[in-house]
């Protein structure tokens, strides 16, 4: 600590600070207009100018370190005098349309003319022709640069290039002026913009704008925190609301997003929302002529109940099945698996999980004893030596969390890529193993060969906390680097120094995704991440650990609150005595002991006729799971369905009643991120139509099917679960409200959550080494189906394409499907970027747009599965892993043909 005085007071601060810093964290205010914390402290605007004993000339706050006993004067006469004159500089190259501009009332060089009493410039600046030259940038569907507003103080180029790591906004010349390089103009799609808006968000003045930013002013919204609907990394934004309509969306700063958004999470959050086709009543189908019509909700609540209990009361309670969203709220989900349970009678509920990361929570619980991601997103991208990224393209399908990788990398962490596509981080990496699809199994016994028998291991962390040690060793001397470079087609020596690099970090996290999940070995692709993170004593440690980044945003909830044909709330097993005696007093009922079926085993069941009737709440299964023909045939066999949803999807168009359900934006709850983290969702505003709340819409049901189930609002459904679930035991409301953010582990009712999991020992107490032995996907291709073909995500849009699909702008930049091949194939083919290939699987033939390149090796293709004019779940394989039952999408055979 050293010893200053500012303004004749004396202040004790830390060693380093600058001066702007210890004035701020001794209650005294410095204006500023180009600074941002940690991010822009160039001190161009020189408005944050303060007197420092011993210096003749004013000092610049925000760059300026403290030294001891420096004496410091940030309020003067001259400091004013000198303000005043930076603001006229500023003001004599500015346009001064304020009462027509975006950022009237919100702008900070307004702020700061208000306060100094500066209303115009002495004379026209040097730059006003300059700027007049400029084009005003316009084509971006979201943003628009206007270089007449523009003060040139640099934020958004440091925001770009130090923050969101895309490095697109640049500093240029134009004779002697500086001017900002903004890639919004007509060639926008050319650019590696990827339109985040972080930039306009730090923007002080109306330069960079979002377009909707002019439909209101500052003074006539309300401002809503809550938390995205879209990825599970669980952002922070608040809902911008004028006149009970949503505006805009603004970032906060969450611990997850730390006031980053990505394209969707800033422009996609609320278009659908509003969206004008909204189901707005319920609907009953006449099956005699397959038409809905509109009921009221006695009718629709009454039929739907009369219907599934002559169901149950005929076939049994098994040959019910409910389903809960992994988009909706931790409550409605806990709502949905209870009212299955309590009064179908089953345990057969599910969610989406079982076709994206019921791998990584049946392999993580073996091995670990938590199928949870083990340590936050901040703690895994900053301060780290090396991340391995496995399966995972985090850009696109986890932005936020791309740009913090993308930031690590600038700032020095090593990064290995292992993924079979050229993904933009493997552009980034030290080293980029291209394996082939399905073979992560064979890579990680390759990467644990070489830590064995090069004594990379932890034998302190493996003697105290580990059990399997020996067999594991047994199986993977047999996966030499030779062997295993050629079953993944990758280079040995990069293998090696890849299990090297790895080893050897101090910290090293491994992140993985649904490259590692959707296969029929799934379940053992998760267990051996565990095994390499185990052999080298990385659990249970900062900036370590096994990371599944999980896919829609509340998907860990969705898990959490029991949404499982093996788990109550909790992953508490429904085979386990005590526990079932535990519920069943708290529920007051009798509950079947035993599991039901997963969701990916149900389709096949009711088209062997055991599964007769079917609830599904926000989910769409005929665009999510694979060979959609077998989905169709499983919808037309069952007796009773009913979709409850935003939109009339292509599942809900299979329904004998639909029910419209309320938005996140509607309505209260809690989400549950990728990292644990339990965070707020708050009702933003009321729209016009007969919509309800997911819980209230089940709290009838379940009345209307004889269980008495009280009402209970939100926060109260929370503190049933918190009553019945150890592991949210802590979590409550009013923890929420007052701003805590808890990731559980949260035991007890003063618990502040616990952010790394298995700190002292793994939770089964020792972490099992599971000895997986490679084996090939279940379909490979031969001579009539020569490619092999994999899915994935993109940065523009999200899942079933029901959110994004409504958002205008996203649907302008990457608005329809297309596959990528390699440039050697499509020459064998006679294919061109543009042109039409049908790709055909045994399972039946879809038309896409070729994209001809590189990302791909030979043999290999691959295909987002977002678009309905291109639907490859139509074609991709339901083959099922042997553990989780998860679908085998990342490999199935194709064949292509130029249309």
């Amino acid at each position: 600590m050293m010893k200053i005085t500012i303004n004749g007071k004396t202040c004790q601060v830390e060693k380093g600070r600058t001066i702007l810093e210890a004035a701020g964290e001794n209650g005294f205010h410095i204006p500023t207009l180009c600074y941002l914390k940690g991010i822009n402290g160039i001190g161009s605007c020189r408005m944050c100018v303060v007197e420092v004993e011993g210096y003749e000339r004013l000092l610049a706050a925000c760059n300026t370190r403290v030294r001891d006993g420096m004496v410091i004067t940030t309020e003067s006469p001259k400091l004013t005098d000198y303000r005043k004159r930076m603001l006229k500089l500023l003001l004599s190259n500015h346009n001064l349309d304020c009462m027509s501009c975006a950022s009237n009332g919100k702008c900070e060089l307004q702020k700061l003319c208000n306060e100094y009493g500066v209303e115009r410039a002495d004379q026209e600046g040097s730059r006003v022709n300059i700027e007049k030259k400029l084009p005003y940038l316009d084509a971006n569907p979201y943003i628009s640069y206007d270089p007449s507003k523009c003060i040139h103080c640099q934020r958004c180029i440091s925001i770009c290039h130090r923050i969101a790591c895309n490095g697109t906004i640049r500093s240029g010349r134009l004779g002697n002026y500086h001017i900002v390089e903004a890639p919004f103009g007509e060639d926008y799609k050319s650019t590696s913009c990827e339109s985040c808006g972080n930039c306009a968000s730090v923007c002080p003045t109306g330069a960079l704008i979002l377009k909707r930013e002019k439909e209101y002013r500052e003074w006539e919204v309300k401002k809503v925190l809550t938390t995205c609907p879209h990825c599970a990394t669980g952002c922070q934004f608040y809902l911008v609301v004028k006149d009970n309509k949503i505006v805009n969306v603004e970032s906060a700063d969450g611990l997850a997003n730390h006031k980053r958004l990505c394209v969707k999470g800033r422009n996609a959050s609320f278009d659908f929302v509003q969206a004008e086709d909204r189901l707005k009543k319920p609907l009953i189908k006449d099956r005699s002529t397959g038409e809905f019509r509109e009921v009221s909700w006695d009718e629709a609540i009454s039929y739907t109940a009369k219907r599934f209990m002559e169901i149950k009361e005929k076939y049994g309670s098994d040959s019910l099945a409910g389903f809960a969203c992994s988009r909706s709220s931790n409550e409605d989900v806990y709502m949905v698996q209870k009212m299955v349970r309590c009064c179908f009678g089953t345990n057969t509920t599910d969610n989406c999980a079982r076709v994206c990361h019921s791998a990584s929570v049946t392999g993580l619980a073996k091995t670990l004893g938590s199928g949870a991601m083990t340590n936050p997103i901040h703690d895994i991208t900053h301060d780290v030596d090396v991340i391995m990224l496995v399966g995972s393209n985090p850009e696109e399908a986890h932005p936020v969390v791309g740009m913090q990788i993308r930031q690590a990398v600038k700032r020095g962490t090593k990064l290995i890529v292992v993924d079979p596509r050229e993904i933009g981080l493997s552009k980034q990496a030290d080293i980029h193993i291209k394996l082939r699809p399905g073979t992560n199994v064979a890579f990680a016994n390759g990467m644990m060969n070489v830590m064995i028998n090069e004594d990379l291991i932890d034998h302190d962390y493996i003697d105290k906390n580990v059990e399997g040690f020996e067999e594991l060793k047994k199986l993977v001397m047999d996966y030499t680097p030779e062997k295993v470079a050629e079953i993944c087609h990758i280079d040995e020596d990069m293998l090696i120094e890849a299990a090297r690099m790895y080893a050897t970090a101090k910290k090293a996290p491994i992140i993985y995704c649904l490259g590692v999940t959707e296969h029929s070995t799934g379940t053992e692709g998760v267990m051996s991440m565990s095994n390499m993170a185990v052999l080298c004593g990385k659990i249970g440690r900062e900036g370590c650990g096994v990371n599944p980044l999980r896919g829609q945003n509340n998907v860990q909830g969705a898990c959490d609150m029991g949404a499982m044909s093996t788990d109550y709330p909790g992953y508490q097993k429904v085979d386990n005595e005590q526990v079932r005696q535990k519920f069943e007093k708290a529920w007051g009922v009798s509950l079947n002991p035993n599991p039901g079926l997963r969701a990916t085993e149900v389709f096949p069941a009711a088209i062997g006729g055991k599964i007769k009737g079917l609830y599904i709440c926000g989910e769409d299964p005929m665009v999510s799971d694979p060979d959609t023909t077998h989905i169709i045939k499983a919808l037309e066999s069952m007796e009773f369905i009913v979709v409850q949803d935003l939109f009339m999807t292509k599942t809900a168009r299979y329904a004998d009643v639909i029910l419209p359900a309320k938005s996140f934006a509607e309505k209260e709850g809690t989400f549950t991120n990728t990292e644990r983290r339990i965070q707020r969702i708050r009702k933003a505003i009321t729209l016009d139509g007969e919509m309800r709340s997911d819980t209230d819409i089940i709290i009838d049901l379940m009345n209307a099917m004889g269980y008495k189930q009280p009402y209970l609002t939100p926060k109260q459904i929370m503190d049933e679960i918190a009553e019945l679930t150890p592991s949210y035991h802590g979590v409550s409301y009013e923890c929420l409200d007052a701003g805590e953010s808890l990731q559980w582990p949260c035991p007890e009712k003063d618990h502040h959550g616990t952010p790394i999991m298995h700190v002292g020992h793994p939770a089964r107490g020792k972490a099992l080494l599971y000895p997986a032995e490679f084996k090939e996907a279940k379909e490979l291709p031969d001579e009539e189906y020569p490619f092999i073909l994999t899915t994935g995500r993109i940065l523009y849009h999200y899942n079933a394409f029901s959110m994004t699909s409504r958002s205008k702008g996203l649907m302008d930049i990457e608005g329809e499907g297309y596959i990528e091949l390699n440039y050697k194939d499509a020459d064998r083919l006679g294919v061109k970027s543009g042109d039409m290939v049908a790709v055909s699987s045994r399972r039946g033939t879809i038309e896409a747009k070729a994209r001809v390149g590189r990302k791909v090796s030979q043999g290999e293709t691959w295909m987002p599965f977002h678009f309905p004019d291109s639907p490859v779940n139509m074609i991709t394989n339901a083959a099922l892993d042997e553990y989780a039952r998860i679908p085998e999408y990342k490999v199935c055979a194709v064949k292509l043909e130029k249309r």
